[in-house]
This record gives C-alpha cells, sequence and structure tokens, in this order.
C-alpha cells in the first residue's frame, strides 16, 4: 500500500471494476469492465472535470472515490484515510457526513417540502430542525428558490428540483461534492445557474468538486480536465480559470494516469 501525496484531500491508485451481470450462468470474473487502471488526485478546493462519451467509465469512478463502490483492485483515499478498507458502515457515514453528490436525476424524496429536501443530511445526522431549516433556507436563496421553500417536489419543474438536490449536496459544509452530469438534463439559463452557484460555493468554502461531463463548455469551468476512454485515462489538460493556481506544468505532472492491471 502506497502512502498518498499529502496536498491530494482524494487520491486513488490503479482502480479496477467491472460490472457484473445478475445471470446465475456468467461465468466467475465475466462483465463489462468499466475502469481498468485508473490513478487520479485532486487537491482541496480544486475542481476536476471527468469527460469522456457515456459508457466511458466516469459514473464508475465517481461511485469509487466517493465510496459508493468498492473497486475490485486499487485504491481510494480521503483525507490520507483508505476509504477502499473501510465498512460499508463507515463508508456511509462518511458519505453523509463529508461529502455531497448530485446526479442528472434529482432524486427528491416526494413526501419531504422543498427545504425539507435540502436540508436532509442535517436532519439525518441529528441537527436541531431550526438550524438545518437555517442552513437549508441559505442555500435555497442562493439558488432563487427561497419563494418555494413549502412545496412538494411535484409541484416543481425539474431545473427547479435539480437546484433543490445541489442545496442539498451543498447543506452540510462537505469537503467534497460529486457531480454526475448534473446539468445535462438542463436548458442553458437553468445550467449556467447551477454552475455559477456550485463553482462558486467551491472557491469560497474551499470546496473539492469531481464533475463528470460530456459537454466541453461545462469543462470548461473547472481548474483541470481528465478524460475517460473506455475505463481507462486519455489524458489530463489544465485550465486557466480565475480558481486555477496551478500551471500547466504542475498540472501535468499530477496528471491522472492509467496504469496497466
Amino acid at each position: 500500500m502506497v502512502a498518498p501525496p499529502d496536498n491530494d484531500v482524494l487520491w486513488a491508485r490503479s482502480l479496477h471494476h467491472t460490472h457484473r451481470g445478475s445471470s446465475r450462468t456468467e461465468p466467475a470474473g465475466a462483465g463489462a469492465p468499466a475502469l481498468a487502471g485508473v490513478s487520479v488526485g485532486v487537491r482541496e478546493g480544486e475542481i476536476l472535470a471527468v469527460t469522456g462519451p457515456r459508457g466511458s467509465g466516469k459514473t464508475t469512478l465517481l461511485r469509487c472515490l466517493s465510496g459508493q463502490l468498492r473497486p475490485d483492485e486499487g485504491e481510494v483515499w480521503f483525507n490520507s484515510v483508505p476509504v477502499h478498507t473501510m465498512t460499508a458502515l463507515v463508508r456511509e457515514r462518511l458519505r453523509r457526513d463529508r461529502f455531497g453528490w448530485i446526479g442528472p436525476e434529482p432524486r427528491l424524496v416526494p413526501e419531504l417540502n422543498v427545504w425539507e429536501n435540502a436540508a436532509l443530511p442535517l436532519l439525518i445526522a441529528g441537527t436541531p430542525h431550526r438550524a438545518a431549516k437555517r442552513a437549508a433556507s441559505e442555500w435555497l436563496d442562493r439558488l432563487d428558490l427561497d419563494g418555494h421553500a413549502r412545496r412538494r417536489p411535484a409541484a416543481l419543474s425539474h431545473a427547479e428540483a435539480q437546484r433543490v438536490a445541489l442545496a442539498r449536496a451543498l447543506v452540510n459544509q462537505p469537503a467534497v461534492v460529486f457531480a454526475d452530469e448534473p446539468t445535462a438534463p438542463l436548458h442553458l439559463a437553468d445550467r449556467a445557474l447551477l454552475l455559477r452557484t456550485l463553482t462558486t460555493a467551491a472557491r469560497s468554502h474551499d470546496i473539492t468538486v469531481v464533475l463528470a461531463t460530456h459537454d466541453t463548455e461545462t469543462a470548461a469551468q473547472a481548474d483541470r480536465t481528465v478524460a475517460l476512454s473506455d475505463g481507462r485515462l486519455a489524458g489530463a489538460v489544465p485550465h486557466t480559470t480565475a480558481g486555477s493556481a496551478a500551471g500547466p506544468g504542475d498540472a501535468e505532472g499530477r496528471a491522472a494516469c492509467s496504469l496497466s492491471a
């Protein structure tokens, strides 16, 4: 086991994962390879875009980094603590307390109203009702949803529901937000508001963001981009956004590389 670099909040080495079907007749080891030796490091406060076509392994990589999936092989570290050796319960607590997640679908709880959905991570963690509501309301206000706090998800447009999901991902001041194609179903104006809130929050609160996207304009908001192809890293590209402190040489030196099994 190799210790991760001290300045990487997230670090993964030689990740392998295969999607296996449910058929009992499927031979051992059979399935579709999703990751084939991916290594990547992400610094605190950095916005990393993971690009590639559908089926390239972007979602699988985010799920492994966030502890939702345990890789078949390889290591995942968060703040120098090995995630890949944690039990399922410890990984669940890590996701609840330190990570935020937003995917292409909002997945709100229909029985809860907007502010309750946004505050859900805090309420589950035992935060007092009033404090949880206050924190949720602050993010809803930033996302132009303050007038919808008592509505149920069924009364929202898809774009509004997606903004509630972003508020939920940010409400507990996570160390890392994993954003898996969060703007894919949105129109241009809605996409811009969601991305602006996410990137501004990341840079003002030192939140690390791992953003999976196949959209070049969305990826351009990141400090650095790595590209996946058929479960392997195809390269890394630094950006010169306002929040990027690393120069091209630094980014190339830290570029995630594809390792053989």
